[in-house]
């Protein structure tokens, strides 16, 4: 699927099932707490912080799928309800990023 596909699949599903689209505060929100259990995750799975008893390690990297599958439906929404083509403004992103980082890392000693 490609980011225009997922936007316009968000949409629909908005519009058939989910009725309306959260304004973009309630969105921005909702986007917020679907980090954060994400970074719950990463924390455990990556960091240093270990899971409560009744949580189980084998299924965390499913589970990290799945909020991060959260947090980019939530993104979406958000860049529908904003008029924001994904698309483009990440390929913008990608020109600066390139332009700006082109060197910059080649020489960072904490990254060999």
């Amino acid at each position: 699927m490609t980011i225009k596909e997922a936007q316009e699949t968000v949409d629909n599903w908005i519009k058939t099932i989910g009725v309306r689209y959260f304004n973009e505060l309630t969105n921005t929100a909702v986007l917020m707490e679907e980090v954060g259990e994400m970074s719950r995750l990463m924390a455990r799975i990556y960091g240093e912080q270990s899971f409560k008893r009744k949580e189980q390690e084998a299924t965390a990297k499913e589970d990290l799928a799945a909020e991060m599958a959260d947090v980019l439906f939530v993104l979406i929404c958000l860049a529908n309800q904003t008029n924001v083509d994904l698309t483009a403004a990440l390929q913008k992103s990608l020109d600066k990023k390139t332009k700006r980082d082109k060197d910059r890392h080649h020489g960072n000693e904490k990254l060999k």
